[in-house]
């Protein structure tokens, strides 16, 4: 019979993604390039894997990679203007973009990519101003940061079991919220001793979703935990509530 630990392992290898330098799902970006230079021009600076991808903590099932697009700080575009003629640029394409808060999802040859606009805010850092479609108004973030903060937390295969848990019960919870839950919940807890820790972070959700505020690292602004309803949230303490109920090979599967 499997034990509880095995199983763990069995389920994060099924769900493992490569993000190594000769990863399939990197050549997303060698084929979108063309159509977001042309969108970008001179304004341009880099365009970047960010996101779960680049944290280390993405899995099958959820977007396979994410594409950051920094702009120069010269360009004066308003910020919804540059994420509507992104959007448009994609659309004329063909890759039939769908509308997110910051980014914008599409399929390329299989795969589900969410590709996000922002603009520095100053010619040589790394903080951006993006449009947020949510609050229809724009918002400071620094990649770099987001990517520092998960991928050292020591909190990547329980972050990744939370997701896998998110993506098999559709639950609507952003990636950069779970992650600072995760790794809030786990504040003092010992690294590597998994299958408590994602019981801890499962009592956490159910106790606490409601009332825990957690902040962008990158910009004290920006009350992550605000990205869901009360009634969202309320749905992922159900959920967590009945995993706690519940056997392993039924929560993670």
């Amino acid at each position: 019979m499997v034990g509880i630990d095995e199983h763990i392992r069995m389920v994060l290898a099924r769900y493992h993604m490569d993000t190594g330098l000769y990863s399939p799902v990197r050549g997303v970006q060698g084929t979108i390039d063309p159509v977001l230079r042309r969108w970008g021009n001179q304004y341009i600076v880099d365009i970047r894997p960010s996101g779960s991808f680049a944290k280390g903590t993405a899995v099958h099932g959820g977007t396979d990679i994410d594409i950051f697009i920094s702009l120069t700080s010269s360009l004066r575009e308003p910020l919804q203007s540059i994420y509507d003629t992104l959007f448009n640029a994609l659309s004329q394409a063909g890759y039939a973009p769908r509308r997110q808060n910051v980014s914008i999802g599409i399929r390329v040859g299989g795969w589900k990519v969410d590709v996000t606009p922002g603009r520095r805010q100053d010619q040589y850092g790394n903080y951006h101003s993006l449009w947020s479609n949510k609050t229809s108004s724009w918002l400071q973030t620094n990649i770099n940061e987001h990517i520092r903060v998960v991928s050292g937390s020591g909190r990547i295969n329980e972050i990744r079991l939370l997701k896998i848990w998110r993506n098999r019960l559709g639950l609507n919870w952003p990636s950069f919220y779970l992650e600072l839950f995760v790794i809030d919940a786990l504040t003092g807890a010992r690294g590597g001793a998994v299958q408590a820790n994602v019981v801890t972070v499962f009592r956490a959700i159910d106790q606490s979703i409601e009332t825990r505020r957690l902040i962008d690292p990158s910009n004290t602004n920006n009350a992550v935990s605000a990205t869901l309803t009360t009634d969202e949230k309320a749905a992922l303490a159900v959920a967590a509530r009945s995993a706690l109920n519940s056997y392993w090979k039924t929560v993670f599967q």
